[in-house]
């Protein structure tokens, strides 16, 4: 398979990494040095582009792709007040689309599992529930991508909750996202249920960010000759 990387950071050269390993070739990698190689004739002999930039470019780039008629995975975050249009475009075009707040298989793991628990207390209003969520000063939004999938998950289990903040609340109609900003932090993300008589907590660590790329890979692999909009679980077949 053919790759198109858009953004060639820490996140791109370890995707590359898993990619390489994986038996792919790498095409295209577009960093802030080469941005005018950010171009649909660039793009177009890729098979699958994966784009991890940030906020402010994330929505133009896969835009581009599924303009050029290239299946695009997007792990950027940031920018889901434009997911609509993209997904709009997607349906026009015919295209392929994948996004993620986060591509780790743990994580999707821990997502399925705060599902669960939140349906579990939803009956239980003695508990409140916070949202934390760590990671390294580079990244450039707070809440993260993954913190608001978790705190989204809640609110649809948990009608007692009706909105997320991303301060400290002691309104019990909000839930709070707590989150911190230091290094060396890859990410955790802390889901805690507290009552007088005790807590129950769930915690996913990542150690790295291998299994972040693993998971673009993945997602690249499965979305290959695809047409539609897809999540990870469809590629882990949740």
């Amino acid at each position: 398979m053919k790759i198109a990387l858009l953004g060639y950071g820490k996140m791109g050269k370890a995707i590359e990494e898993v990619a390489l390993s994986r038996g792919h070739e790498i095409v295209l990698k577009v960093s802030i040095d080469n941005l005018e190689d950010n171009t649909p004739e660039k793009i177009r002999p890729a098979d699958v582009a994966i784009e991890f930039t940030g906020p402010d470019s994330a929505a133009e780039n896969v835009i581009r792709c599924i303009e050029t008629g290239v299946p695009v995975v997007c792990g950027s975050t940031g920018w889901l007040k434009r997911l609509e249009e993209v997904q709009d475009l997607t349906r026009k075009k015919g295209g392929s689309f994948l996004y993620a707040s986060n591509f780790s298989v743990g994580v999707n793991l821990f997502f399925e599992i705060n599902k669960r628990l939140a349906g579990l207390m939803a009956s239980h209003p003695e508990y409140d529930v916070q949202v934390r969520e760590e990671h390294h000063t580079e990244k450039r939004d707070a809440p993260s991508g993954t913190a608001i999938t978790l705190a989204e998950q809640i609110l649809e289990k948990i009608p007692r909750k009706k909105r997320w903040v991303n301060h400290i609340s002691n309104n019990l109609d909000e839930l709070a996202i707590v989150s911190t900003r230091v290094d060396p932090a890859p990410g955790t993300h802390v889901i805690t249920y507290s009552s007088a008589i005790d807590d129950i907590e769930i915690t996913h660590t990542a150690h790295n960010r291998r299994g972040f790329a693993t998971g673009a890979v993945l997602a690249a692999e499965f979305i290959q000759n695809k047409n539609g909009i897809f999540q990870m679980s469809d590629v882990l077949g949740f």
